[in-house]
């Protein structure tokens, strides 16, 4: 079992940025493919991005090519997703969540466990 907890949340104008943190304990997820979902008030959590193990393939939902960047740190145990030009809609509690397919990348992952949340909130 995988603990993940992200950090890295708060309240920043529009077009500021973000950098978010995921830290995983437990087990080592190293050879598991990790995604960053967000989950705005009365919508469901969708995908954001995510970045498989075998190859380092990153995915990234229409709304936020070009602005965000998933990363990752198998040695540290750490994933970060940097948000840059933030929008109002980026507005959401964001998640990490781990698949333990190393090979599976964008909508088809699905996390067997996810962190707390941390709270991202832009003002325009």
């Amino acid at each position: 079992q995988v603990q993940l907890v992200e950090s890295g949340g708060g309240l920043v104008q529009a077009g500021g940025s973000l950098r978010l943190s995921c830290a995983a304990s437990g087990r080592a997820f190293s050879s598991y493919s990790v995604g960053w979902f967000r989950q705005a008030p009365g919508k469901e959590r969708d995908l954001v991005a995510s970045i498989t193990w075998v190859g380092s393939r990153t995915y990234y939902a229409d709304s936020v090519k070009g602005r965000f960047t998933i990363s990752r740190d198998n040695a540290g145990n750490m994933v970060y997703l940097q948000m840059n030009s933030l929008k109002p809609e980026d507005t959401a509690v964001y998640y990490c969540g781990v698949d333990l397919n190393p090979w599976v990348a964008g909508p088809q992952l699905t996390p067997s466990s996810w962190g707390q949340g941390t709270q991202v909130t832009v003002s325009s």
